[in-house]
């Protein structure tokens, strides 16, 4: 067994309430035909189980149904269990607006869960018009916070990581010539704008800023540029799946400088396909890590005892974790106040709630622009491990 104890205490949760739980749904068991366990409480969670991406998918899933079972066994919704609704979206926008259709049409969930920011993007209107939440965990883009009213996210976007990177590198670093190159679509394109931004802001300069496409799989064009450009440090805000191979391809055409990234590139999986060329690779990260807190630890720990590794991109799957817990509170206020719950009655209640104590990524505020805010831990690989290198904010 895992440090259960460590979680549950972290998410407010007593083990007397963890027994009464378990105990209520013996005795509905128990009970027979007279009481029917009534019908769990659904919520929708689209994201990458197959494609590109569903690597990283598969484990945020992983995590949202770990956090799940700690719910139920907690006692669920006043003894009602939640459950997922758990549909693929490929990280693809098409393959999304099709598995949040049928959440919102056929399976009539009143809030659902979805990440990448294409995909955030491309459902957002299908959740404002059918007044359903929908909860963005883990994109960036800046723009997620101006998608409409019934559209939240869980996750920073990149103000406030991207932002700390650039600064942190152009005044503690002292690196004063950066090059960016960024994916061509929503991941990147607003993102690589808000380090521009930053990196200028501290008195720096940008000497290179180069797209590149999604399906590319040769960057030497956007390389030579970089290089002629002669920059001091270079800052890439690509995908999990481009971006180790693009930094394998800098440093294999002589590219010797500090390269920076955010929370995607933040997990073992860079160090395995890069081994030496990963050495002074420095991400962001949202969400802290083992040494910082008993329950990501007992967390961790479970990842390497079930599944024999740690998580790919651990920030990522603790807010996925975190987030039925989220749900939990928000249908509990609901339920304690005689309310339906619906997409508009969820909304309102989530608003009215505004911050909440989850168990691994800690206190949560929704902001009124549709923002949250957060500490940022800068990871650095040092010998072939990640290493907390700063934490601003």
């Amino acid at each position: 067994m895992t440090d259960v104890a460590a979680i549950e205490r972290a998410a407010g949760l007593t083990r007397r309430a963890v027994l009464g739980g378990l105990g209520a749904i013996g005795a509905g068991a128990g009970a027979g035909a007279l009481h029917a366990e009534p019908a769990p409480l659904r919520f929708g969670l689209a994201m990458p189980m197959t494609g590109g991406q569903a690597t990283y998918g598969q484990d945020q899933v992983k995590a949202a149904q770990w956090g799940i079972e700690a719910v139920n066994a907690a006692g669920g919704v006043n003894g009602r269990m939640i459950e997922a609704v758990i549909l693929d979206t490929q990280a693809d926008a098409r393959t999304g607006i099709e598995a949040v259709n049928r959440l919102i049409s056929v399976e009539k969930v009143p809030v659902f869960v979805t990440a990448w920011s294409e995909v955030v993007k491309a459902v957002a209107p299908i959740a404002n018009d059918s007044r359903v939440v929908e909860l963005s965990v883990g994109a960036n883009s800046p723009e997620i916070a101006r998608l409409g009213d019934y559209v939240y996210t869980t996750f920073p976007l990149a103000e406030v990581d991207i932002t700390a990177v650039a600064r942190y590198s152009a005044t503690t670093l002292g690196r004063k010539r950066a090059a960016v190159l960024f994916i061509n679509n929503e991941t990147g394109i607003t993102a690589a704008q808000v380090y521009r931004n930053a990196f200028t802001r501290a008195g720096a300069q940008i000497v290179a800023y180069e797209a590149y496409d999604p399906k590319a799989t040769d960057w030497t064009g956007q390389i030579l540029k970089v290089r002629l450009a002669s920059p001091d440090i270079i800052h890439i805000q690509g995908l999990v799946a481009d971006t180790p191979q693009l930094i394998a391809q800098l440093r294999q055409l002589g590219m010797t400088q500090t390269i920076s990234s955010y929370s995607a590139i933040y997990n073992p999986r860079l160090i395995q396909q890069l081994g030496q060329a990963a050495n002074g690779v420095i991400a962001t990260s949202l969400a802290p890590g083992a040494s910082d807190s008993p329950a990501v630890k007992a967390y961790v720990e479970r990842w390497k005892k079930e599944v024999g590794r740690e998580p790919n991109g651990l920030p990522y799957t603790q807010y996925l974790y975190d987030v039925p817990f989220l749900i939990t509170t928000v249908f509990r206020s609901l339920d304690d106040h005689g309310r339906p719950i619906t997409g508009e009655s969820f909304r309102e209640q989530m608003v009215a709630i505004g911050t909440f104590q989850l168990p691994l990524t800690g206190k949560l505020a929704i902001n009124p622009d549709h923002t949250v805010n957060k500490s940022v831990y800068l990871m650095q690989v040092q010998n072939g491990a990640w290493t907390q290198l700063a934490m601003v904010g």
